[in-house]
C-alpha cells in the first residue's frame, strides 16, 4: 500500500488578501444572484463615484479702491449741485431786488444829407440818425464804452456805419442821441437805379440798422463785466433823397444781449 501523503504548503493569507485578482466575467456579462452590488437592495441606484477637484481661486475685486472712487464721485457731484442751487438762489435775490427790465430803443428821426452817385461810379451816403435810448430800470445802470458800431443796410447792401458816443445812462434815464453815419459802395449805379425804382413803384424803401454796443452794467454798487447790446431796427421811409425831409413810416426794434 502505497503511502499517501498529503503535503499541506503553508499559504501567507494577508499576502493572497492584499493580491487583486482580475474578475473571471465581466459585469455586463453575467450577474450574480444577489444582483448588482451597485444597486442597492431597496432598488436604488447609488450616484456614481465623482472626484471634485478644486479649481484655483481668483483673486477678489478691490472693493476698497472701487468705493473710494464712487465717494469722491458722489461728493463732486453734491458740491456741483449744492454750487448750482447757491448761484440760482442768489440770482433769485438779485432778480427780486433789482427788478431787472431790458433798455428800449427807437429811431425818432432820419435825415440824408448826401445820396448820389460820384464820377467814379461810386455811391456816397451821409445819414444822421436820431435813436432814443430808455433806461426803465430803478436801481441799474449802463456804460456804453467805445467800440460800437452802427450800420445801416439795404438789401442786405451796407450803405453808411458810424458809432453811439461814450457816456453813462442812469437809473429810469430817456437819451436821446444823434449819431452820423457815413459810407461809400464802389460801381452802386445799380443800386441806385434799385433804390430809385422801388421808391417810384411802391414809395416805400425798406431799411434795417444794426447796432453792436459794448456796454458795463453797474448793479448798485457793483459793476459787471463788459458785455455787448445787439440792436436790430427795421424802418421803412418814404425816400432817400438827399437834402429832402424823410418820413418813416414804420420802424421797430429788437434788442439782446451777449457775453
Amino acid at each position: 500500500m502505497a503511502d499517501n501523503h498529503q503535503r499541506i504548503h503553508p499559504v501567507d493569507v494577508e499576502a493572497a488578501a492584499a493580491t487583486p485578482t482580475a474578475p473571471l466575467v465581466s459585469r455586463d456579462a453575467s450577474k450574480s444572484d444577489q444582483g448588482d452590488p451597485a444597486v442597492h437592495q431597496g432598488g436604488e441606484q447609488y450616484p456614481p463615484f465623482r472626484r471634485t477637484i478644486p479649481l484655483a481661486q481668483s483673486k477678489p475685486p478691490k472693493r476698497r479702491r472701487r468705493s473710494c472712487c464712487c465717494r469722491c464721485l458722489c461728493w463732486t457731484l453734491s458740491l456741483i449741485l449744492l454750487l448750482v442751487i447757491i448761484i440760482a438762489a442768489a440770482a433769485g435775490i438779485l432778480y427780486l431786488v433789482f427788478r431787472p427790465k431790458l433798455p428800449k430803443y427807437s429811431i425818432d428821426q432820419l435825415t440824408i444829407s448826401d445820396f448820389q452817385l460820384s464820377t467814379n461810379n461810386s455811391l456816397y451816403a451821409r445819414f444822421d440818425v436820431t435813436i432814443t435810448a430808455r433806461n426803465p430800470n430803478k436801481k441799474i445802470g449802463i456804460y456804453y464804452k467805445k467800440g460800437s458800431r452802427l450800420s445801416v443796410f439795404y438789401s442786405d447792401t451796407k450803405l453808411c456805419e458810424g458809432a453811439l458816443p461814450v457816456f453813462y445812462q442812469g437809473h429810469r434815464n430817456t437819451t436821446a442821441m444823434q449819431v452820423a453815419l457815413t459810407g461809400q459802395n464802389a460801381n452802386a449805379s445799380g443800386l441806385l437805379a434799385s433804390v430809385t425804382e422801388q421808391q417810384r413803384q411802391t414809395g416805400k424803401i425798406p431799411l434795417t440798422l444794426r447796432a453792436r454796443v459794448p456796454v458795463r452794467v453797474k448793479v448798485g454798487k457793483l459793476t459787471l463785466r463788459k458785455v455787448k447790446f445787439l440792436v436790430r431796427c427795421g424802418l421803412v421811409v418814404d425816400n432817400l433823397t438827399a437834402d429832402y425831409t424823410i418820413r418813416i413810416r414804420t420802424s421797430s426794434c429788437k434788442f439782446r444781449f451777449r457775453l
